[in-house]
């Protein structure tokens, strides 16, 4: 346990530009407390003494504002920075080097006794502010190494190295969003002036129009090219004419 509690500690101190000594960890930061309130209220949970890991888990929400079941696995080095709000469920686990921030929720909603009802964090996950990660149809995993952004709904494996954002959450494409931030540029429009990440009919269908001129673009070159391949000569002195107008845009959305 103690061997745990260093690496805890040494954990918060990589990774908390706050945190100024080993000392004010130990005896400040609430998301310690509630992980060596957990390894006390697990190991009674473990050997049956159910009524003892619910209390134990009770008294350190009471002190901490964390409420972790003493039924969650939760591997070494884990960080919960803040705290605050943050519930874990009976069958969620969490692997190594995670990093939870407050007001997290990793629940599940069925009603099945006995069945893996939370999702299960692989080895350095970060899940942001306000997240939840819900096991709507049983447990699912969240892939190693992958990112929860803040205030997302996570309803569905994440797979490792991903980045899930929004309301429900989708995992980004890096390739298509550069595309997209591309072809917003040369339309001289800040698609990302509104975030896709949020909820909003608008934004979506923005960035719907970009998706399809990045397509139309392509394909016209691929077209051009196979004429040129094919002995058509094309003419020259035909200019594009771009008929966007990305102020009219910009004041549709304001």
């Amino acid at each position: 346990m103690f061997e745990h509690l260093r690496e805890d500690l040494a954990s918060v101190r990589e990774r908390d530009p706050a945190a100024r000594s080993t000392f004010e960890v130990l005896t400040c930061y609430p998301g310690v407390h509630a992980l060596i309130f957990h390894r006390l209220a697990h190991a009674a949970w473990k050997r049956n003494l159910y009524w003892l890991g619910r209390f134990i888990s009770h008294i350190s929400r009471f002190l901490t504002g964390i409420e972790i079941h003493p039924g969650a696995v939760i591997g070494r080095r884990v960080f919960i920075d803040h705290g605050m709000g943050v519930v874990i469920g009976e069958t969620a686990e969490i692997g190594d080097d995670c990093t939870i921030y407050q007001a997290v929720t990793l629940g599940g909603t069925s009603l099945y006794r006995g069945t893996k009802r939370h999702p299960t964090l692989g080895k350095g996950v970060v899940v942001g502010a306000g997240a939840k990660v819900l096991g709507v149809l049983g447990g699912f995993t969240v892939g190693e190494g992958a990112k929860i952004g803040s205030n997302a709904v996570v309803v569905k494996p994440v797979p490792a190295g991903a980045t899930a954002v929004g309301n429900p959450a989708r995992v980004l494409d890096p390739e298509r969003d550069a595309e997209r931030a591309q072809k917003a540029e040369q339309m001289g429009f800040s698609a990302y002036g509104v975030t896709r990440d949020m909820d909003d009919p608008v934004a979506k269908a923005l960035h719907g129009l970009l998706d399809h001129a990045v397509e139309t673009d392509r394909r016209f070159q691929v077209m051009c090219k196979r004429m040129e391949a094919a002995g058509l000569k094309l003419d020259q002195s035909v200019e594009s004419n771009d008929d966007f107008d990305a102020s009219r845009l910009s004041k549709m959305v304001d």
